[in-house]
């Protein structure tokens, strides 16, 4: 689907600080991101809504997020938690109709409210961000070899 932001990314033809990625899905940081690490899973296969997903190819986008989640809890990021949000349909806020999931690191005290981080929002030095989550993923693969 051509006129799909997240289909372009996925297919390598819009840029994106891209995190990780595989057969099913890829995964890069939000352009507008509620925190640092903000990052999105989206699957490689074009579906508007959850339901219009296949359930292997949403398991992956869940997979992946929890692989984040404990990624970036090993990165130098080193947040108290994560939120996993996926909002399906235009009343639970989705803007880009490509079925995603949102992995959203947390700090004790960060005082973010995800109703009013939807309205401020601001890129946190994009390169730099996506090397970190990247190396808690390196040191998550080492630790799972280990």
């Amino acid at each position: 689907m051509s006129s799909c932001v997240f289909c372009a990314i996925a297919e390598g033809t819009a840029p994106a600080a891209r995190v990780y990625e595989n057969d099913d899905v890829v995964a890069f940081l939000d352009i507008r991101p509620i925190a640092r690490g903000h990052t999105l899973v989206v699957p490689r296969t074009h579906a508007p809504r959850l339901e219009d997903l296949d359930p292997a190819h949403s398991a992956a986008m869940f997979r992946t997020g929890q692989r984040l989640a404990r990624a970036l809890a090993r990165s130098d990021l080193a947040p108290d938690g994560t939120h996993l949000v996926l909002n399906d349909g235009r009343a639970a806020f989705q803007t880009v109709f490509h079925s995603h999931l949102h992995v959203l690191p947390r700090w004790r005290g960060d005082r973010l409210r995800v109703g009013l981080g939807l309205v401020r929002r601001r890129p946190h030095d994009p390169e730099a961000t996506a090397a970190a989550i990247r190396a808690g993923l390196d040191r998550l693969a080492t630790e799972e070899h280990s």
